[in-house]
């Protein structure tokens, strides 16, 4: 037995007295000497060959014992927690080692536990939920960007440059008469009017002709990087060539071309489908999102700060390893926008809250509700994200434990129960605006007299009305 006591020491904290038995220690203690004989030096021996003893009378006792116990502890850590039935969310602290030796080790260390919480009312949360249109305008405009896609590149020679069209440019930027870093570019192609550029040096490109060297006078923006904010700058710059996009025809023969369908009125129609079903899926998402908003709010209990660090830390390395994926590095990053570590994780620390309490919600509600997962469900799992990496399912189950699967699976049942009662909420309707009615004054002439709106009535919102407006 590895726990002799646990006792609540403090709200989430556990005082734990541990003991590592003589047999397993001198284990311990014989697999550093095996490991770490090679590098040390005793006369009369060659390296690696002074037995044990040796080092230790050299040495004394006590040499292997650091490492022994780094070596043994996790172990009998891990088979305390579980006999004293707490979840640890950080990492053992405040060591006191009792003894340590022939006879074994017996230490105390405090441990920060997951939070008991309370969390009511989780069903039949209500949230609003955008109502969803698609404007004739909105078609056509995702029509025309299929047009814009198809479009054929054509070189222009006879005319100064404008506004849409595709220009190649060298470009040199100066601060004060001096060249700054990253301002400079040869044969950069610019479509004028994209946003590209800092605002106004676009516009100033346009009315130009083929082989005409210009200057363009811009002012930084004052979020730039710090270096260059709010500053003026001129650009000198060299238009080479400029290049038009030739739409094609708007007719059948194009929906032919960059779709299944032989008419552009089918293919408008499957425009207005698609942008309907991802406004929709929008919908469901902001007004799931609102949902968990409500939802963290009903959490109720202390929360070890811990909790909350940890997930920031989860979060920036996440962003972290996104943006990398993209060339640019943390430090890079935070240096453009002019900001420190801690101020990105303060800035991330709203969302962190949100989600470490959300998390201890559903597996709340999880126990509540008796949630429960079994064997094959998690086998399924495993084949998904087998198929989802492109591995195998047993590289799957030996990189993900199955406990972390099942809890995964419960959470998500969890989340079913809160999406499933939710409630939309219904658009108030605006009061009707109030009329003027006509009525005559002791002098003949008209007064205006308002008149009151009708009473309105309240109708409550329906699971199933609210699983209608999901659709």
């Amino acid at each position: 037995m590895s726990l002799k006591s646990a006792e609540k020491t403090a709200t989430n904290e556990y005082t734990l007295e541990i003991a590592i038995d003589a047999a397993s220690f001198d284990a311990a203690v014989n697999k550093v000497y095996n490991r770490e004989k090679g590098k040390i030096n005793v006369p009369g021996f060659r390296k690696g060959k002074a037995p044990r003893a040796f080092i230790e009378k050299m040495y004394g006792k006590g040499v292997f014992y650091d490492d022994a116990l780094d070596l043994a502890f996790p172990d009998v850590y891990s088979a305390a927690i579980e006999e004293a039935g707490i979840t640890p969310v950080d990492q053992p602290r405040d060591f006191e080692i009792k003894t340590i030796g022939e006879e074994g080790v017996e230490l105390t260390c405090k441990v920060t536990v997951k939070p008991e919480i309370t969390v009511e009312g989780y069903k039949g949360i209500s949230a609003p939920k955008a109502a969803v249109e698609v404007t004739a305008e909105e078609v056509e405009a995702e029509f025309n960007s299929k047009l814009e896609a198809n479009a054929r590149i054509s070189p222009v020679e006879d005319r100064a440059s404008k506004m849409g069209d595709i220009t190649v440019i060298d470009f040199e930027g100066f601060v004060d008469g001096v060249a700054f870093e990253g301002g400079k570019g040869e044969e950069y192609e610019l479509t004028l009017g994209s946003g590209s550029f800092i605002p106004g040096f676009e516009e100033q490109v346009a009315d130009k002709n083929i082989g005409e060297e210009f200057d363009v006078n811009v002012t930084f923006p004052t979020e730039y990087t710090p270096e260059l904010a709010g500053k003026e700058a001129v650009f000198k710059c060299k238009l080479h060539a400029i290049k038009e996009k030739i739409l094609p025809e708007a007719d059948d023969e194009f929906a032919k071309d960059v779709s299944e369908f032989d008419t552009v009125a089918e293919l408008k129609a499957d425009i207005e489908k698609t942008l309907r079903e991802n406004k929709e899926k929008n919908a469901q998402r902001d007004f799931e999102n609102a949902v968990f908003e409500k939802l963290a709010d009903l959490v109720e209990g202390e929360i070890p700060e811990v909790m909350f660090d940890k997930q920031v830390d989860d979060m920036v390395n996440e962003f972290s390893y996104r943006i990398q994926s993209q060339g640019i590095s943390l430090d890079m990053y935070l240096q453009y926008l002019g900001m420190d570590m801690d101020a990105l994780k303060e800035n991330y620390r709203p969302a962190a809250v949100r989600e470490v309490k959300i998390s201890l919600a559903l597996e709340k509600i999880a126990a509540i509700e008796n949630i429960e997962v079994s064997d094959e469900e998690v086998e399924a799992e495993y084949a998904k994200m087998a198929e989802m990496y492109g591995v195998d399912a047993e590289t799957v189950r030996k990189a993900i434990a199955a406990d972390t699967v099942a809890a995964q699976l419960k959470a998500n049942k969890a989340n079913a129960v809160i999406t499933d009662n939710a409630v939309v909420e219904k658009a108030k309707k605006k009061a009707a605006p109030k009329k003027k009615a006509a009525a005559k004054t002791e002098e003949g002439e008209e007064a205006a007299a308002e008149e009151k709106p009708a009473k309105k009535t309240t109708r409550k919102t329906t699971k199933k009305a609210a699983a209608e407006d999901a659709e």
